[in-house]
């Protein structure tokens, strides 16, 4: 039919034709084929999607035109249903209709009117208004021979047990069912039990696109869909070969076959082609979304298939009516406007009419500046475009022109080239996309690539805002958590792979209609932001105002300028310069004539100041008149802070702005949050408010200084964890509020994701990534080097029975002096003599003590202080290079080096990894000659591309390695030849690693920084990049990327699943030789970075001790668990007790559904207790508590919405705390508020519950998987550490065992906390070679080495963990040696005297005993440091 028909088909129709397999078929079941694969194209694209795949018909209409006007109803009449804790608690009777008149009807069968109960499920309310004027339309018409009664139900209201058996009740009752995108998978499966069981009975089902178990519901007489997805045609593999080939020109090629398709049908024979049709005429009807196309769709279903309308329907006047029409659609893409007499096809058509008509009549300027907006075409089809409108007027009142586009399909990138470029040029100043998803593929099947090449030729700034899809906004406003879950992951997760900013909330549903509410507060504030960052295109560099903020966390303590791994004054300097060199007014100052220290000076007037004193520099005093005029909002916070001015950031009269101004660039210091006045005052409140110099900052910012934009300089500040919801701001939450309208760039670690995400979402922030500093391997030092020393002396002389067990003995003294005999399990004691040991036992002792220098040599440290835009040398690159080409990945075919070296010498490298960690001597020594052998092959690749200056040039290209091979060998094959892998270097493997770490280097050295910050303050598109590990993931290279985080229902993926069962395997390895038995439960801690750059891992061992298996859903989405079955678990299922931090809530609350979900599955498992431990507990704590044993298994905590953090590491860094029972009473407090999937929307308050899944703990345990970060670099770890909470807790007072997981390399380690923490002082706080790196920073590294001691002790207030040698060595080296003791006191006296308390502290508090001579000298040169400080010597 298609082949005889040329017209009816585009280019791609008669391609499909002349496949000779295809046309091996007849033309019906090649017709019957290409309708299945369509409609299977359009689910699989669907994912979530309210906007439907349009198909046009010959009747095309214009766009209705709509009252420009704001003023919308107020929601009234909600009924709300009981499920307490859930984000919807819309009714469904909301959306019942007819049921009087369809009552009626079945008690009088002889009647003039049939009986018709339709039911149908949504996503979201859209269809609502349209479904409930069609069912009137139709009960009105006395001959319509019909009397129908009609409910709706949204997907969300389904997890209520009262909607759900209200649901099941009206299918059973129902003739015709319809359902639309139903994603959300456990839904779903309620939905396809439901509906299945009444399929046969039913006379019609319809679901458009949805999950294919679903979709294979689909009954329309002979038409269905039943194999749906469960088979490959070679239709559907053509169709898939066409959409990657052709991108949005295969969608517009499917458009115009769609809607051919119904014609074609029409001269086929039989039932099947004739049932095919009608579900093509609904699917367009439903397209559609009309009240008069709804009805049509209604009335011919019902009078084609339900027999009792059959039999009483009057189709002569069904026709006469018109009830019974062609489907009416607008074209498939266009520009709308509310006020256009059409929508326009061409730029052109578009412009003329609004520059010549409407923007004079609108009184708009011709240079007025110009918003692109990219609309959902259904919202225009249903009439349901209030919130459009709203916007519309809102940027046209401010002054600015629109250009509002749509597309039929998913692919935006075709309408945003042809409609906002206007002859070659572009035609726009900024973008919204107000339908809330990425722009090419929706929530689906994203093409990110195709949607960022778009938007950097459009180059410039793309907002993304978001409109309320399954709550009404009375339950978003009332909602701590903000905006649904699925909704943060389908429309704020994925657009911002795509580049997107600013998650605004902008538009509500209407509980009683289903209509879109424009919210007119997030309106105002979404066009003026959209404005703003418009007009940083059009303004003049030299007029442009810059706020550059700056931090000091904690405060008081010498640290202003605060930055994790950044030089902050280096690199404000260094942007100064590009600034100055981009014409911007920097006032008098020259920034290529000043060092970093000079701009310090300048900005703190005083670096030594403390953070209150009137020394440092005051640029602005706002006095209380200009505050409260000028500040909204502040009357809020005198709750929290009494009246202004208060004591912070106030001289008593006036609130006190801190920092310098240089011409248009002001160089401000944030305010510090408000703990530091009375560190205990706020730490047991589930939350703050800023105080009245935090907001008097912002207010200076946006009011007085006037900035263009502000620029936040580095990771990271206060604001974007000010009090507020999770995810989607309302104008009461605090980020929102202090933030303005002012655009909102930041620096950010590329190694952070997850707090970057966090100040992308609430502080509307475009984050630029920066570096963070080279890493080198630690190396050894004094006795550990002279240990060292000892063993390669060993390794010559080993057979020497005079000289090897002399040897032997000298490696045991050492290694007792070096404190090794806690890491070195049954090192003899030092009376031992190895003379009395054969060989082998000698090798032994050796392997052993060689493994741990060689674990100590080998771990990665940050060096020194990363400096904006300042790449690193081709030596410093080397490192994190070795790192990248030990790691396996198989997803590119790469084997890491070590396995290939491995493989070459016969072995397996699992196997050398264990016999090492053994103390196996002659695998210790082969492991390190892999180490040496692969540092050596990278060195000589790097040193290839390296010029005198020891940069990197440009890497060698394919070719010129080619036609140097022909002279040779490549360098790394040389070196790898020269350390003895002869065979190795000739393996084919070699050269896709190679390849791959050539590309690596490039992007190691290449840096984009300060180009991406003044692109961005040009008003351009900041280009984005995931950020993470560059170890584990090089795509973070190179840095100046708009940073994001990943799809959250993409993990755990199956890799990171693998890791996670070998981890957990070695942890309960771990615990059965030391302990003698299994744990019955271990506590968890997850963290949001390291479950982006683990893909997952941590998130999978919960998973994997409890005996879950996570399973993908037919589309890829990671959102459905298997029990496993005992037998093949092997062991019991363990219990664990989740404390997710406040960020990984943020981001990953589906996850934690998951984990519960998870939880709840093996505590409900009919098995014995001794095999399953987390029923065992859930049924004594069911008992105890007086509730359901799936109650009971409650075992995922965070904090409370808005809230982070225990602030256990805030109060030992302020040290106003008086006992360690405080700081877990305040753990406790803070971080038990749980979640349960049951009641998904909300965090509850669960103190008992929290402390009684505790008091059964037997593990607590921790994931390290970056080498960047590790204990003692940061306080999270150990505020998030539950260890001596347990211990209290327990009814027998045990203290639990503490383990960490360490994947920073691929030989994956489980060790106990008290072996990390030695590790980690050993690698870092006692290591010269790095605490003379940070020295070489100045006054930023002295507080980073104040960081790691003051952190090291947080370890001895939570766990007890940290040894006193550590305390002991730690004061030997930076306070009884008087030169170093010097230099820490002239370059930042702050942060020594906080490292002289925190000794003393140590001390007090009973976690380091010393003599008494070391704690005197500690008090004087208190006293001395104190003197200096306040200016008396």
């Amino acid at each position: 039919a298609a082949s005889s028909r040329p017209k009816l088909g585009s280019h791609f129709a008669l391609e499909l034709v002349r496949d000779r397999k295809v046309l091996r078929r007849s033309a019906r079941c090649i017709t019957m084929k290409v309708l299945s694969a369509c409609v299977l194209a359009s689910a699989a694209a669907f994912l979530g999607m309210r906007a439907p795949l349009p198909v046009k018909t010959p009747r095309v209409v214009k766009a209705p035109a709509v009252a420009m006007s704001s003023a919308l109803a107020e929601e009234s009449g909600v009924s709300l249903s009981s499920g307490g804790g859930m984000f919807t608690t819309s009714s469904p009777e909301d959306r019942r209709i007819g049921t009087e008149l369809y009552q009626a009807a079945k008690a009088d069968p002889g009647g003039a009117r049939a009986p018709l109960k339709v039911v149908y499920v949504v996503l979201e309310s859209q269809y609502q208004s349209s479904m409930s004027a069609a069912v009137k339309a139709i009960n009105e018409n006395e001959n319509s021979g019909v009397a129908c009664e009609c409910v709706g139900y949204l997907l969300e209201e389904l997890r209520d047990p009262a909607n759900a058996a209200a649901f099941k009740k009206d299918v059973e009752e129902a003739n015709v069912f319809i359902g639309s995108l139903i994603f959300v998978q456990e839904l779903a499966e309620q939905v396809q039990a439901v509906v299945e069981a009444e399929r046969d009975r039913l006379d019609a089902v319809l679901i458009f696109p949805s999950m294919p178990e679903v979709m294979r519901l689909n009954k329309v007489g002979g038409f269905t869909m039943a194999s749906l997805g469960q088979s490959k045609s070679v239709v559907s593999e053509f169709m898939k070969k066409k959409k990657a080939d052709d991108g949005s020109s295969f969608e517009e090629a499917m458009l115009k076959l769609l809607r051919t398709l119904p014609k074609v049908l029409k001269y086929l024979p039989g039932d099947k082609a004739k049932d095919a049709k009608s579900f093509m005429m609904s699917f367009q009807y439903w397209l559609g979304g009309s009240p008069e196309n709804l009805q049509s769709m209604l009335l011919s279903l019902a009078t084609t298939y339900v027999p009792a309308v059959v039999e009483k329907a009057d189709m002569a006047s069904l026709d006469q009516e018109g009830l019974i029409a062609e489907p009416v659609l607008l074209p498939d893409k266009g520009i709308w406007h509310p006020l256009g007499p059409e929508v326009y096809q061409t730029a052109e058509e578009y412009f003329q009419w609004y520059e010549t008509e409407h923007a004079p009549a609108a009184g708009l300027a011709e240079d007025a500046p110009v918003v692109g907006v990219v609309l959902q075409k259904s919202h225009i089809n249903t009439g349901d475009a209030g919130h459009y409108v709203s916007l519309i007027s809102e940027l046209e009142a401010r002054g600015a022109k629109v250009v509002c586009i749509y597309s039929g399909g998913l692919d935006f990138s075709g309408p945003v080239k042809e409609y906002f470029f206007r002859q070659g040029g572009v035609a726009v100043d900024s973008v919204i996309n107000l339908t809330g998803f990425a722009l090419v593929g929706g929530p689906a099947s994203q093409d990110h690539p195709k949607a960022v090449d778009t938007l950097k030729s459009l180059g410039v700034p793309y907002l993304c805002a978001v409109p309320l899809v399954f709550q009404s906004f009375q339950e978003w406003e009332a909602s701590e958590l903000g905006l649904h879950p699925v909704q943060v992951a389908l429309q704020v997760s994925l657009p911002e792979l795509d580049g997107a900013i600013e998650p605004i909330i902008y538009a509500g549903r209407e509980g009683a209609t289903g209509k879109s509410v424009p919210l007119d507060d997030r309106i105002s504030t979404l066009a003026q932001r959209a404005l703003k960052w418009g007009s940083l295109k059009r303004k003049e560099n030299k007029d442009k105002k810059l706020a550059i903020t700056i931090f000091s966390f904690p405060p008081d303590k010498g640290n202003v300028g605060t930055a994790a791994y950044l030089d902050v004054f280096g690199s404000i300097l260094a942007v100064a310069k590009e600034l100055k060199g981009r014409g911007y007014d920097l006032g008098d100052v020259d920034p290529s004539q000043m060092e970093a220290e000079d701009l310090m000076d300048m900005v703190l007037n005083d670096k030594e100041a403390k953070f209150d004193s009137p020394t440092l520099n005051v640029v602005h005093r706002m006095t209380m008149e200009e505050y409260e005029r000028l500040c909204p909002y502040q009357d809020d916070l005198h709750e929290n802070w009494g009246p202004p001015p208060g004591h912070l950031n106030s001289d008593g009269q006036n609130l006190l702005v801190f920092g310098a101004k240089f011409g248009n660039v002001f160089i401000g210091v944030q305010p510090s949050f408000g703990y530091e006045g009375d560190p205990m005052r706020l730490l047991f409140s589930k939350s703050a408010s800023p105080h009245h110099g935090f907001a008097a900052y912002y207010t200076y910012l946006e009011s007085v200084f006037d900035a263009d934009a502000v620029l936040h300089f580095g990771t990271h500040g206060s604001l974007e964890f000010m009090p507020g919801k999770q995810v989607g701001m309302s104008g009461e939450c605090y980020p929102d509020r202090l933030a303005g309208t002012i655009p909102n760039l930041y620096y950010y670690a590329a190694n952070n994701p997850s707090e970057a995400t966090i100040a992308k979402r609430r502080s509307y922030a475009a984050t630029i990534s920066y570096l963070t500093p080279p890493a080198e391997n630690a190396g050894l030092y004094k006795g550990l080097k002279e240990l060292s020393e000892l063993v390669s002396s060993y390794q010559g002389l080993r057979e020497n029975e005079a000289r090897g067990p002399s040897i032997v003995n000298s490696i045991i003294a050492a290694a007792y002096s070096c404190n090794l005999d806690k890491d070195v399990k049954n090192l003899p004691d030092v009376e031992f003599d190895s003379k009395e040991v054969d060989l082998e036992r000698r090798d032994t002792i050796v392997g052993m003590v060689y493994q741990r220098l060689m674990e100590i040599e080998s771990r990665l440290l940050p060096m020194g202080l990363h400096t904006v835009g300042v790449p690193p040398t081709a030596e410093e690159a080397i490192a994190t290079l070795v790192s990248i080409a030990e790691i396996d990945r198989p997803e590119d075919e790469i084997l890491g080096l070590p396995r290939i070296l491995a493989n070459a010498e016969g072995r397996k490298l699992e196997e050398i990894y264990r016999n090492a960690n053994e103390g196996v001597l002659q695998d210790v020594e082969l492991l390190q000659k892999i180490t040496q052998g692969t540092r050596a092959a990278v060195r000589a690749l790097v040193q290839e591309s390296t010029d005198s200056q020891g940069r990197v040039k440009e890497v060698q290209n394919v070719m010129e390695k080619a036609l140097g091979g022909m002279f040779g060998q490549a360098p790394y094959r040389k070196a790898l030849a020269s350390q003895g892998f002869a065979k190795a270097s000739e393996d084919k493997m070699l050269e896709p690693l190679f390849e791959y770490l050539e590309f690596c280097l490039r992007q190691v050295v290449a840096d984009n920084e300060l180009g991406a910050l003044v692109d961005a303050l040009d008003g351009q598109y900041i280009e984005p990049g995931p950020g993470g590990d560059p170890i584990r993931n090089p795509g973070v290279l190179p840095t100046g990327k708009n940073m994001h985080a990943l799809d959250p229902q993409s993990i755990p993926t199956t890799a990171a699943v693998e890791c996670a069962n070998r981890v957990v395997e070695k942890l309960l390895e771990r615990l059965e030789k030391d302990n003698g038995e299994l744990p019955e439960s271990v506590a968890f801690t997850l963290w949001g970075t390291d479950n982006i750059k683990t893909y997952g891992e941590s998130l999978a061992q919960v998973l994997g001790l409890v005996g879950v298996r996570p399973v993908p859903d037919a589309l890829g989405r990671v959102n459905k668990l298997e029990l496993i079955p005992l037998e093949e678990l092997g062991r019991p299922r363990i219990d664990v007790v989740v404390s997710c931090s406040g960020v990984f809530r943020d981001l990953f609350i589906n996850q934690m559904n998951l984990l519960d979900r998870a939880v709840k599955l093996a505590a409900e498992a009919d098995e014995p207790d001794d095999q399953n431990y987390v029923r065992k507990h859930a049924k004594e704590q069911a008992k105890e508590l007086g509730m359901s044993v799936r109650e009971a298994a409650t075992r995922v905590f965070s904090n409370a919405a808005g809230s982070y953090s225990a602030n256990v590491g805030l109060a030992i860094e302020n040290g106003g705390w008086e006992s360690e029972n405080q700081l877990q009473e305040q753990f406790v407090g803070r971080k038990g508020f749980a979640f349960n999937a049951d009641k998904p929307g909300m965090m509850t308050q669960s103190t008992d519950m929290f402390k009684a899944a505790l008091s059964t703990v037997d593990v607590t345990f921790q994931n390290l998987d970056s080498s960047e970060i590790s204990i003692s670099d940061v306080s999270h770890y150990y505020d998030s550490d539950p260890t001596k909470v347990v211990e209290g807790l327990r009814k027998d007072g045990k203290k639990p065992s503490s383990m960490m997981a360490d994947t920073t390399t691929a030989n994956a380690q489980v060790r106990s906390l008290s072996e990390t923490v030695r590790l980690d002082a050993r690698t870092k706080l006692l290591n010269p070679k790095f605490y003379e790196g940070m020295l070489a920073s100045g006054y930023e590294g002295t507080r980073e080495i104040t960081k790691r001691l003051r952190n090291t002790m947080g370890w001895s207030a939570t766990a007890g963990e940290v040894d006193n040698f550590v305390y002991e060595d730690a004061n030997d080296t930076f306070i009884k040696d008087e030169a170093m003791q010097k230099r820490l006191l002239e370059t930042n006296p702050n942060a020594f005297r906080d490292m002289v308390t925190t000794f003393l502290e140590a001390n007090g508090r009973g976690y380091w005993d010393t003599d008494e001579e070391n704690v005197e000298r500690l008090q004087e040169l208190y006293q001395e440091v104190e003197d200096r400080i306040e200016g008396i010597v």
